[in-house]
């Protein structure tokens, strides 16, 4: 299965880096792609597991696009971008 999302706060290679280490953490998904200028995220998964990649981007601070994009998020999405560019 292949997907792809549009989501919020997508800044830089630091953000792509860390929304790749997250989304590949979970169970079932097994190629990660960001592309920065068009705050696109498209993944590859062996079952259906949508529901807890748009948390796990929420929950690193990069909604999708037309969902809630709070304070939180913002703050969220800026921790994970400085620390995807440390690691990078």
């Amino acid at each position: 299965m292949n997907a792809t999302l549009i989501i919020e706060n997508l800044k830089c290679g630091g953000c792509a880096a860390t929304i790749k280490k997250g989304l590949l953490s979970l169970d079932h998904v097994e190629k990660v792609e960001v592309a920065v200028d068009s705050s696109e995220v498209t993944y590859e998964a062996s079952s259906d597991v949508s529901d807890a990649v748009k948390e796990k981007l929420s929950k690193m601070g990069y909604p999708m696009v037309g969902d809630k994009n709070t304070l939180g998020h913002k703050a969220k999405s800026f921790v994970s971008c400085a620390i995807g560019r440390m690691e990078s």
